[in-house]
């Protein structure tokens, strides 16, 4: 039994990582309000312009596993605050320069903090944390980023207009700062269960290298260069995973996927579920505003009732999957999603906004009952010297499932619109193009009900 004295640990370790884990989907939701002012200022083009968003996309995911191995071997704390400051210094340094170019290159570190923080918060959270206690915790954590996302496009827009994209920056300095005070004054205690290995750079660049093809090739298809993208992706891959069966301290020990059933069927079944919903908020926008002539301010405030149901019942997901199988609840969750993404099948010019936000209400209970179960599934079914490889995987199969989700737009679109904007003329086409999309999300959603369910048996670690 644990003593009270653990009780001041518990709080400023939430509180820390909970700041943290707001700060970085705010940046991303309020970031995305901003573009349009960004692109003024610098009279910029849209493919110049999108690389401020993928730029840190792409430094995110190369550097989410070998952060959490560097976490496991130097201490969770040390790698999480250090992503901290990089984050805060970069985000804030982003009001000051003077052209786009600066702007992409800080948005690459500000993915690398990111990135450092997100690898090691839910290891950190777990070393903290007895199991009867981790899910709630874990709840907490994610109704935090789901707060950010709802709170992003407000603030943004609200900065935007009265301050300038610059201030949707500066905005972040007292959260870095007080999340930076709690970890380096008021988290007195550290955790490296893996000192005495090395770190593998050889597997950490094949790696890196082999996530940036795959990611580049999926955003360029269907054109011949996604395509030879994603075949050198592939053999990267195999590469990568030939070279860490061999050496000795692998950045990630693929034997896990091998011998942990429930670490892997619960991996796939968030690669899933993100791939299948990360897209549906840019659909929902395009549609409000395009077919039902909605202004931006507008359809996001009926985009933001997903995720504040999420926010909402997170912790209370998180909370029951303590007491009860997560793979039950998380499989429940995953049931609702597919039921939210069906019900958006039948998108017309006719759908009624009510139809629309119940769609979204039922996604946001569903993907509230399936995130922190999941999460709680992973992280008890691994030991304590895999917390931050698996807080790592875990962080990089969400990005990878929104790189993939993204994907299928960019592919739909390219097969069915064409190289076109949207307009009146080709609205029908629109509506066809969401109708599939939603057709193959629902689909997914179905397989990723199947890992889920058939995760095996919890062991909690």
């Amino acid at each position: 039994m644990q003593s009270n004295n653990t009780q001041p640990l518990k709080t400023s370790t939430l509180w820390a990582i909970s700041l943290s884990v707001f700060m970085f989907p705010f940046m991303i939701s309020a970031v995305n309000i901003a573009l349009p002012a960004i692109q003024a200022d610098f009279s910029v083009d849209a493919v110049l312009l999108s690389w401020t968003a993928t730029a840190y996309l792409l430094a995110s995911g190369v550097v989410l596993v070998p952060a959490g191995k560097l976490g496991d071997i130097y201490g969770r704390k040390r790698i999480f605050t250090i992503g901290i400051a990089i984050f805060t210094v970069f985000t804030v340094g982003t009001a000051f320069v003077p052209s786009i170019y600066w702007i992409i290159i800080f948005r690459i570190l500000q993915g690398v903090g990111a990135a450092m923080s997100m690898a090691t918060s839910m290891a950190i959270i777990s070393d903290v944390f007895p199991v009867k206690e981790r899910g709630k915790a874990m709840g907490v954590v994610v109704a935090c980023v789901y707060i950010g996302y709802s709170f992003g496009p407000f603030a943004g827009g609200w900065l935007t207009s009265f301050l300038g994209w610059r201030g949707v920056f500066l905005v972040n300095a007292p959260f870095g700062m007080l999340a930076l005070y709690l970890s380096v004054v008021k988290i007195k205690k550290e955790w490296a269960s893996a000192e005495n290995e090395r770190f593998d750079i050889i597997g950490s660049v094949l790696y890196g290298v082999s996530l940036v093809c795959l990611m580049f090739g999926f955003t360029s298809l269907p054109a011949a260069s996604g395509i030879w993208l994603l075949c050198l992706g592939i053999a990267g891959g195999a590469a990568f995973v030939y070279y860490v069966r061999k050496t000795r301290f692998p950045v990630i020990d693929t034997s896990l996927f091998c011998s942990n059933r429930t670490f892997t069927f619960s991996s796939i079944a968030a690669l899933i579920n993100y791939s299948a919903t990360y897209a549906v908020a840019f659909l929902l926008s395009l549609y409000l505003q395009y077919i039902k002539g909605m202004t931006p301010q507008v359809a996001g405030i009926v985009l933001v009732s997903q995720p504040l149901v999420q926010a909402v019942f997170s912790p209370f997901a998180g909370k029951f999957s303590d007491k009860t199988n997560p793979a039950i609840i998380a499989s429940s969750g995953m049931g609702l999603t597919a039921l939210g993404l069906l019900l958006l099948v039948f998108l017309n010019g006719e759908t009624s906004l009510l139809y629309i936000i119940v769609s979204l209400l039922v996604l946001g209970l569903g993907f509230a009952l399936f995130s922190s179960p999941n999460m709680n599934a992973i992280m008890s079914s691994v030991e304590k010297k895999l917390y931050g490889v698996a807080s790592g995987t875990v962080a990089t199969m969400r990005l990878l499932g929104q790189v993939i989700s993204m994907a299928i737009v960019t592919f739909l679109f390219s097969l069915i619109i064409g190289n076109k904007e949207i307009a009146l003329e080709n609205y029908d086409a629109f509506l066809r193009s969401i109708n599939i999309l939603f057709i193959i999300y629902t689909v997914s959603c179905l397989v990723g009900i199947y890992f889920s369910l058939t995760r095996g048996t919890m062991k909690r670690v």
